[in-house]
């Protein structure tokens, strides 16, 4: 059977959440809701937080909490995930896209300052594969910054963790992020003047954007074994790198000091063909995706023409299994593909 390029961390002590919420038939937002809001404040460092049904639901709400008007322009990334730029121009906003760096696949101080100066006023920030943006520069720009941390949740810098260097971040929950409930989101910040006006905003939502407790029992357990998960995510990072380094591809590299990365995938940098490598390892029985295949670029290519890097990055760049459940024999297999890759 194929190993998969992705795989829910879903074991007995969510399953065992799950079905004592059915039991209880406690199914919509409630206790597990709130239980799962203060973990992810405790894990992360926020002053407040509150969980949704989407990261859709989220954006929109970040976009109401800064009293953004319609029309006016969001800075998002050419490899953001493609419902970002939906969601946006759904709402009335326009989005001004920005390149991104080789070396990380992220949003670099210099192209978030084209993009303030072609009209942007808030940068929606995907920090993707577990990567880390240059913080310091990007809050300097002076302009409201909404982190989405889908991707990289538990990555830091120094001793704060990503999430809190924006005005608000996002916490994607969805099928393939790091942490999942099978759909939804938790919307927070780190500051108590950014979180007051985002407090009133929520205490007034309805129920049915308010994320519910089956699928908060999924996450908030996942949450508990964050740390587990991503020991375990390292040391099979570990395993692949040394691997990698012995053929002609690459991989990201951070370059932030005092940045530790969070385990996302295991994103490869092809020198050849994505086609070739996909065949390859689809032999060996691996799934390989690409790792922006459902991205801003990769879905409205038309808008984002001056975006190189971006565009050489969606050609090039794979995502190997790399999850919690994969076990040591699976890991080895892959590291003896990622070793001899054409």
């Amino acid at each position: 059977m194929n190993i998969r390029t992705f795989s829910p961390t879903i074991r007995r002590k969510e399953m065992d959440a799950v079905l004592t919420c059915m039991v209880e038939e406690k199914l919509g937002p409630g206790e597990l809701n709130a239980r799962l809001i203060q973990q992810v404040k405790e894990n992360f460092g926020f002053n407040g937080a509150f969980a949704v049904r989407s990261p859709a639901i989220a954006l929109k709400y970040a976009l109401r909490a800064l009293d953004f008007e319609a029309g006016s322009a969001v800075i998002i990334s050419a490899l953001a995930p493609a419902w970002q730029y939906t969601v946006l121009t759904e709402l009335g906003y326009t989005c001004v896209i920005a390149d991104v760096s080789e070396e990380n696949g992220l949003i670099t101080p210099e192209t978030a300052e084209e993009a303030v100066k072609a009209g942007g006023r808030v940068l929606l920030l995907h920090e993707g594969l577990g990567q880390i943006p240059d913080f310091a520069a990007l809050v300097e720009l002076g302009i409201p910054v909404i982190e989405d941390i889908s991707q990289n949740a538990g990555a830091v810098v120094g001793d704060k963790c990503t999430g809190t260097f924006g005005t608000f971040a996002i916490l994607g929950l969805e099928e393939n992020d790091i942490l999942t409930a099978g759909g939804g989101a938790v919307l927070a910040s780190a500051q108590s003047r950014n979180w007051s006006p985002l407090r009133k905003i929520a205490e007034q939502a309805p129920s049915t954007d308010l994320l519910p407790d089956i699928n908060a029992a999924l996450a908030y357990v996942q949450l508990k074994e964050a740390v587990r998960n991503e020991q375990i995510r390292k040391e099979i990072y570990e395993v692949y790198i040394r691997s990698l380094m012995q053929g002609r591809h690459k991989t990201f590299s951070c370059q932030i000091e005092h940045a530790v990365p969070a385990v996302y995938s295991f994103p490869v940098i092809l020198a050849g063909s994505f086609k070739d490598v996909k065949q390859y390892a689809a032999k060996k029985e691996i799934a390989v995706a690409a790792a922006y295949e459902n991205s801003v670029i990769s879905v409205f290519p038309d808008i984002c023409t001056h975006c190189t890097h971006s565009n050489s990055l969606a050609l090039r760049c794979a995502l190997f299994p790399l999850y919690p459940r994969l076990g040591s024999s699976k890991a080895q297999k892959i590291a003896k593909v990622l070793a001899t890759l054409p």
